[in-house]
């Protein structure tokens, strides 16, 4: 099966992810099928389009845009699917919504894009739990040859948005964003809140 421009994908742990395990009893987190911190964001490709894959592969797993899997209500209060949806677990995703992909065991963002793990704020004048517009790379774009994994980076207002990663919480930064590169002071500490390695 093949799109001509999209990919074909399915979600890889269903639509929501809407609960949890803790002690071995599930926690619902949500019941809103419309609130989009809820919506799954992985996926697994399915299908190829016929024109230009960008290098992924059948059976890749990849962070897509909150609103592939989503369903919501009209204005007349009846469910619809996004216009992604194909058939039942299969949705036509275009290029610019999918963000990174997983092959062997690792997470490679896309041109463009990168993931970045928030910091502790240390600062006792501040009540912050992180440090705003400053984090470690953890995936980075393959054509920023200029940073590393783990430099200490610094982006844009506004720029991040908020995915959860395998139990870690990360922002994905367009790379136009990415303004600074600092040097550790050998005290900083990655922010990882526990809602988020209970993923």
């Amino acid at each position: 099966m093949k799109g001509v421009f999209n990919f074909i994908v399915s979600p890889k742990d269903g639509r929501y992810d809407s609960s949890k395990e803790i002690g071995g009893k599930t926690l619902i987190l949500n019941t809103e099928m419309q609130n989009h911190n809820f919506v799954s964001r992985v996926g697994v490709i399915e299908g190829l389009p016929a024109y230009d894959t960008m290098g992924l592969e059948i059976g890749d797993e990849v962070i897509v845009h909150h609103n592939v899997f989503r369903r919501f209500r009209d204005i007349r209060g009846k469910e619809k699917n996004s216009s992604s949806y194909y058939e039942e677990d299969l949705y036509f995703v275009q290029p610019d919504q999918i963000f990174a992909y997983k092959r062997e065991k690792q997470w490679t963002p896309l041109d463009g894009f990168n993931f970045v793990k928030p910091i502790k704020d240390d600062s006792f004048l501040s009540n912050a739990k992180e440090k705003p517009l400053v984090g470690v790379m953890k995936h980075k774009d393959p054509e920023l040859v200029s940073l590393k994994r783990n430099d200490l980076v610094g982006f844009k207002p506004s720029s991040e948005y908020e995915f959860i990663i395998e139990g870690e919480r990360l922002y994905r930064v367009p790379t136009n964003s990415i303004t600074i590169k600092y040097e550790y002071k050998g005290n900083e500490e990655e922010y990882n809140p526990s809602w988020a390695e209970s993923s």
